[in-house]
């Protein structure tokens, strides 16, 4: 039962809220509210972890420890006894640190008007360290002060924030009462810090490339419209950087990559969010197995990278996934007939036949589609969620893939991959197009798809064919999602889970 349906609940927490409003009108009138001077010199994990040692740190080397230590943090637990107290903090550092308080050590006063402080207020403390009886390094403080009064009331301790919808509209509550949250976004910067520097340790230059483009491109996507006000021009988000970056490859930086956002308008599931962070990399002289080998590389440097995951292996779900050695290869055509037993034997290049095995399958289809893109369907619809293991799929009909280079023995193929991971795509790379003539067309075929009603084909970008007919090297280009690579390690089921603040329908007011 949510706030809104328990009258009770929603009564309780509002007489609590003006019970702390009052507190904060005190503080306001005695000239208390909201200091801006305690500087803390260490944290609570700094703390736990130098003194862990109970055999080294006892109490006796503690008290003849001639240093005193200052926090700041906030009050997530109290237990008042008379003329002492303890209390838990948590810091910035997520660690958790008790204090002993005992009024004749602190200050005049400071141990009455703590009593008055309430979970969830943010205090600076100093002190030295102790070891209470059962051997718990504490703070025995001598200074304390209130920082920031907090007006609403954290949920219960017992049952902490565990709705859902709340604890992603209220990232900052769930922060500081699910430990592991934190644990999840901490890992998700050191997995993006682990990727830039593979990247610019071989030699590849960050840039950053336009967020509004003029032209939606690089990926067949709907894309969002925005409004320049001051130029009266329509622009769109990026749904990808891509153009942007192979721009760069005719001007002479071979070697560049990007992590960015792109914006994509469409819809909101477990592994989609209008807005998403890819990391996109373009490698000169260089194909798309080029990129097979290095993706494997650079994923096996990030996984061994994080603790506990030395040996390569990840627990996704239950399911243990092994981002060491060699990752499988089959092509589309192979893993279909894998997968439809019934087509194994035909040719998977008759639309005849895919079209009937769509049919079967109930997947809706339309009457000008080529076998690539019947193909296509099939494998998604069937294929795809099977691929568990860490799997390259290669073979990829020309049809669906608009700006990739096509395969020199078999025209109607392109020279490109993608990478699935737990029924999910990863990555997706390709050997790049660049004869501008060939892709001239491709883009008027897009345009011809577009005028027939599909929303997601791309524009015709008439600068970029112009930066090819300047000439672009050979070259190889690869987009990988890191939402989905970090929802893979931290064992997170929902996109919504590695995203600070995931999209969400505005609160009813």
């Amino acid at each position: 039962m949510t706030e809104e349906n328990n009258p009770a609940q929603a009564s309780d927490e509002n007489r609590l809220i003006a019970e702390r409003r009052a507190k904060l009108r005190a503080l306001r009138e005695a000239g208390e509210a909201y200091p801006n001077g305690w500087r803390p010199d260490t944290d609570a994990t700094t703390l736990l972890e130098r003194f862990a040692d109970e055999e080294v740190w006892n109490q006796a080397k503690l008290e003849n420890l001639d240093e005193r230590f200052r926090l700041a943090g906030r009050i997530m637990s109290r237990r008042i006894m008379g003329k002492a107290s303890f209390v838990h903090i948590q810091d910035g550092s997520g660690g958790r640190i008790q204090l002993y308080l005992r009024r004749d050590d602190l200050p005049d006063g400071a141990y009455q008007a703590f009593k008055q402080w309430d979970i969830g207020d943010l205090i600076g403390v100093a002190g030295r360290l102790m070891r209470t009886r059962t051997g718990e390094l504490s703070v025995h403080a001598d200074q304390l002060c209130l920082l920031t009064k907090s007006l609403r009331p954290l949920p219960e301790k017992w049952h902490g924030l565990t709705d859902q919808e709340t604890r992603y509209r209220q990232r900052y509550v769930d922060l500081i009462v699910n430990p592991e949250v934190r644990d999840t976004f901490v890992r998700r910067t050191r997995i993006i810090r682990a990727i830039r520097d593979f990247f610019d340790q071989r030699g590849f230059l960050e840039v950053e490339t336009p967020m509004m483009h003029h032209i939606p491109g690089g990926a067949t996507a709907r894309p969002f419209v925005t409004h320049h006000n001051a130029l009266d021009l329509d622009l769109y988000l990026r749904v990808a950087p891509e153009l942007h970056l192979k721009r760069l490859l005719v001007g002479g930086l071979e070697k560049v990559y990007e992590i960015n956002r792109n914006f994509r308008n469409e819809g909101v599931s477990t592994r989609h969010n209008p807005e998403f962070t890819m990391l996109e990399f373009y490698w000169a002289h260089a194909d798309y197995n080029d990129l097979i080998r290095l993706t494997e590389a650079m994923l096996h440097e990030v996984v061994t990278l994080l603790p506990g995951l030395k040996d390569g292996r990840v627990f996704y779900q239950n399911v243990e996934l092994d981002f060491g050695g060699q990752y499988r290869r089959v092509s589309v055509a192979e893993a279909v007939a894998e997968h439809y037993p019934d087509l194994a034997n035909g040719d998977l290049r008759d639309r005849d036949l895919l079209r009937s095995a769509c049919r079967r399958e109930a997947i809706a289809v339309e009457e000008d589609w080529g076998w690539g893109r019947l193909l296509m369907e099939l494998f998604e619809h069937r294929v795809e969620p099977l691929l568990v293991q860490p799997t390259f799929v290669t073979g990829y009909p020309i049809e669906v893939s608009p700006l990739s280079r096509r395969n020199d023995e078999d025209p109607e193929l392109a020279d490109r991959f993608e990478l699935f991971v737990a029924g999910r795509e990863i990555a997706n790379g390709f050997s790049e197009l660049n004869d501008p003539e060939d892709q001239a067309e491709r883009f008027q075929a897009q345009v011809a798809a577009r005028d027939a009603g599909d929303k997601e084909a791309m524009h015709f970008d008439h600068d970029y064919i112009r930066a090819l007919e300047y000439g672009m090297p050979p070259a190889a280009g690869e987009g990988i999602g890191i939402d989905r690579l970090v929802m893979l390690l931290t064992d997170s089921p929902s996109i919504r889970d590695v995203l600070l603040f995931p999209y969400l329908r505005p609160e009813t007011e």
